[in-house]
């Protein structure tokens, strides 16, 4: 298994803070990126780790960074040249606890596995390149002729399961639901209500 973590946004919600970009906000005494490269290495010595991100500060021991070819929109994310079989994207703004990242790496999914809550999607796990390719490449298209507000990983699974593709955030077949402990960060509001009270100790 491949493993690519995003992070090749803007940020433009976390507003540079603190002077950092949001993917090297300390969790635990160490960049939340770093964080999730580890628990990889811990759960799957095997796989290789991609870092999407055009930022020279995001090289790490035990991942390859990547510069992206192409980031017009947010769904772009999902680097085109890098979609392939057996790959799992994960997103380089999300605390993930041990247990979601386990699951993650040891579910047997189809061709496509969406992980997350009514909240946010936080890993697409791919087993056919092509099948995702096609239906990213439906919301990028439907996205750019003014048919849909979005397109992000919330309308790719929409498109996948057959749903109505939209702004609601339906959970449907092909879903996986992850406790809310595993979660995104996108503002300093959300680091500073959420860091105080996760532990170590508190991971499930």
């Amino acid at each position: 298994m491949k493993y690519i973590i995003m992070a090749d946004g803007e940020g433009k919600r976390w507003k540079n803070y603190n002077g950092l970009p949001k993917h090297l906000i300390p969790i635990d005494g160490e960049p939340i990126i770093k964080r999730t490269i580890d628990q990889i290495r811990s759960i799957d010595g095997r796989g290789d780790i991609i870092i999407t991100s055009h930022n020279e500060s995001y090289e790490f021991e035990g991942a390859k960074r990547y510069e992206p070819e192409s980031n017009h929109l947010e769904i772009d994310r999902f680097t085109e040249e890098l979609i392939e079989d057996n790959i799992c994207f994960l997103y380089g703004d999300t605390y993930y606890t041990d247990r979601c990242l386990c699951r993650i790496s040891e579910e047997d999914c189809g061709q496509l596995s969406f992980f997350g809550n009514e909240k946010s999607i936080v890993a697409v796990k791919i087993r056919c390149g092509e099948e995702f390719r096609k239906h990213k490449n439906i919301v990028r298209d439907l996205y750019i002729q003014g048919k849909i507000d979005n397109c992000i990983g919330w309308q790719v699974y929409q498109s996948y399961a057959g749903l109505e593709i939209g702004n609601d955030k339906k959970i449907g077949k092909y879903f996986i639901n992850i406790s809310q402990e595993t979660f995104d960060i996108n503002t300093p509001e959300d680091y500073l209500k959420s860091f105080g009270s996760i532990g170590r100790q508190n991971e499930y």
